[in-house]
């Protein structure tokens, strides 16, 4: 089989986590499989990377010599732990130090600049998987796999310039990846290639989005048509709701890529929304499976969507750290445009909305954003809408979570809305929001924080999601 192997930043944490991707993927080409790897930066460092860069821009050298000496022992600790032969031990020591003294440059750049725009935060971030995706390709030399690491870019993806959330010009990107990797593969070379990064078509580094790993592996799967892309992280698979909450939750052995989405959209673990939009265009298979426990078969997310007897509800979700808006005033009834003025104010200041509910009076329209947003949200909103005679008022609580429930069943079936709500009615919960797509695929309503996971507790069992 010709497949794809996403490893995730908890996959690649240390030198023993390097070993262990590396005995995966030995396993793998010993059952004849080829193989692209493509590589996560080691967990924690993209945040430490943007941390580095705010200090930078504040012009805060000496946080910029620390952080440099930090995430140079981290890397060469690493490599002591991960690769043996010593031939090869210096050749990725050097190569380590040459990336990092790079880092040192920019950073120093841009402190004495005070500056830090899209462009250079995107060069900033890509270091992560630049410093990782060598290391892990000496772990499989090490090995005695023929290996050869490479850039989002060396790989042929390529982007618009939106810097931060570049998107993949497809086209050309499937003509190039072709391109590049399958002479390697072909000559029994695994390319290790880098996530999340990739670049113009002028040359200059691009990011695409957080979560942008994933995303790369569907890209180069879907360009060289393979039979399977597998994300490998640090959970079982998609899971009927998070254990930490349900500890019955159990893993889904298959789900349909609608169903994916769905749950990507509201935060399930180990997936990214737009990651799966590439695969399942081509039909391509995306499994997500356990680093640390490769036993298990995990999560297949397939085209065929397969509704069991009796499965009306397949998950349900808690998302946390969001905000409810609230606008309200008599004079938005009948007055055309309002919703898209409101929406038109919240996308030109980057606030995603998760959620929207508007009453039949169009006295109201409620949304969730997240927590983070909502500062700059409302500021905004005030300004453009307070004043007018339309909106009589705009306000916020920050104490309340989304509970989303996600099921290919419930297409069609009377009375889900209804068992949801009285099950957690009884538990003494109350439903602040309620907002449902035409798709029937997702019942998604917020509760104050307080009660996210007893609503939660409560679904599961209703629908006896632990059988």
């Amino acid at each position: 089989m010709k497949l794809v192997m996403k490893f995730g930043g908890s996959s690649v944490a240390n030198g023993d986590c390097m070993k262990r991707v590396a005995k995966i993927v030995s396993d793998s080409v010993n059952q004849g499989n080829r193989l692209v790897v493509v590589v996560s930066a080691q967990e924690g460092v993209t945040d430490q990377l943007l941390e580095a860069s705010e200090e930078a821009k504040k012009g805060n050298l000496n946080y910029t010599r620390e952080f440099i000496e930090k995430i140079k022992e981290r890397h060469l600790n690493t490599v002591k732990d991960a690769i043996k032969n010593q031939s090869l031990k210096k050749e990725i020591e050097s190569i380590v130090k040459s990336i990092v003294e790079e880092i040192e440059k920019v950073l120093t750049g841009i402190a004495y600049l005070g500056e830090l725009t899209p462009k250079s935060l995107d060069y900033v971030l890509s270091f992560g998987e630049r410093l990782s995706t060598p290391i892990l390709c000496y772990s499989l030399l090490d090995i005695g796999l023929n290996s050869k690491f490479l850039s989002g870019k060396d790989a042929g993806i390529v982007t618009d310039s939106n810097y931060g959330e570049a998107r993949p010009l497809m086209g050309l990107t499937k003509y190039q990846v072709k391109q590049k990797l399958e002479p390697l593969l072909d000559k029994g070379i695994i390319p290790v290639v880098t996530g999340y990064i990739a670049s113009t078509q002028e040359g200059f580094i691009t990011t695409l989005g957080r979560g942008g790993s994933d995303y790369s592996a569907t890209i180069i799967g879907s360009s060289l048509n393979a039979d399977e892309i597998c994300i490998w992280t640090d959970v079982d698979g998609l899971m009927t709701a998070d254990p930490k909450i349900v500890p019955s939750a159990r893993t889904m052995p298959e789900i349909s890529f609608q169903e994916a989405i769905e749950m990507a959209l509201f935060g399930a673990k180990g997936l990214h929304p737009r990651a799966l939009e590439p695969a399942m265009e081509e039909g391509i298979p995306v499994r997500i499976r356990n680093t640390f426990n490769p036993q298990n078969p995990g999560t297949l997310i397939d085209n065929k969507q397969k509704i069991k007897a009796g499965e009306i509800v397949k998950a349900v979700n808690l998302i946390k750290n969001v905000s409810l808006v609230n606008i309200s005033g008599a004079g938005m009834v009948g007055a055309p445009g309002t919703a898209a003025k409101v929406f038109d104010v919240l996308g030109k200041n980057n606030v995603n909305v998760l959620m929207i509910s508007q009453s039949a009076s169009e006295a109201n329209i409620s949304f969730i954003i997240k927590k983070t947003c909502l500062g700059k949200a409302m500021s905004a909103l005030e300004i453009a809408l307070l004043g007018q005679g339309i909106v009589r008022e705009i306000t916020a609580d920050e104490d309340v979570c989304i509970v989303a429930i996600v099921g290919a069943g419930m297409r069609g079936t009377p009375g889900v809305a209804a068992r949801v709500f009285n099950a957690v009615a009884k538990k003494g919960v109350n439903v602040i929001m309620i907002s449902q797509g035409s798709s029937e695929l997702n019942i998604s309503f917020a509760v104050k924080e307080k009660d996210g996971e007893n609503a939660v507790k409560a679904i599961h069992e209703e629908f006896g999601l632990s059988k």
